[in-house]
């Protein structure tokens, strides 16, 4: 059982049979009154967020949840097929379930994948991908005296992602999985 004091982001809990994630929590001392932990969960089979009051010296239950390191093989119609790195064993997961960032997904990528009584119920993908641009509008000369100018250009993988002006097709380039931001161009090895 987890206490008041363990409560932290990105802890697993059981609340009402389901299992939920802490996504912000604050400790309240009122002047008056006893002490509480105000805390956001999100429902990790709905994806539902909800808040709740803890009181001091509350029990949690912990929820039982695996995570294993897996590798994204292909997409097949709405679903990502993964393959656990231990056991070869094939998992397919609702690409919705990952949100946008699905469509930054290259063959082979690491991720970690989380189940809930052996059904998996959130990705998690390395923070930075590495990807190729394959379409791109060319920068027009003249263009970047409004400061912090973007085009938009898509990758290897159909994604797209809004890049500085000096961007050309078959450029690598770094990309934040968590914010689809562009973060710098790498020299291709």
């Amino acid at each position: 059982m987890y206490d008041t004091s363990d409560i932290r982001k990105g802890l697993k809990v059981l609340l009402d049979g389901n299992p939920y994630t802490v996504v912000e929590f604050q400790f309240i001392k009122p002047g008056k009154g006893a002490a509480f932990t105000r805390t956001r969960f999100k429902n990790l089979l709905s994806g539902a967020v909800i808040e709740r009051n803890i009181r001091s010296g509350e029990k949690l239950e912990p929820a039982n949840v695996e995570e294993r390191n897996m590798q994204f093989l292909y997409k097949e119609a709405d679903d990502l097929v993964f393959m656990d790195d231990k056991s070869f064993e094939q998992v397919q997961v609702r690409a919705d379930m990952i949100g946008e960032s699905a469509d930054l997904m290259k063959d082979n990528l690491s991720c970690t994948v989380l189940f809930f009584n052996e059904r998996p119920v959130d990705v998690t993908l390395p923070t930075f991908v590495l990807l190729e641009v394959t379409a791109s509008e060319p920068g027009v000369a003249g263009n970047t005296a409004a400061g912090n100018v973007t085009k938009a250009a898509t990758v290897e993988t159909g994604g797209t992602v809004q890049v500085p002006l000096f961007i050309n097709i078959g450029d690598m380039i770094k990309i934040d999985t968590r914010t689809h931001e562009y973060v710098e161009r790498v020299n291709k090895k």
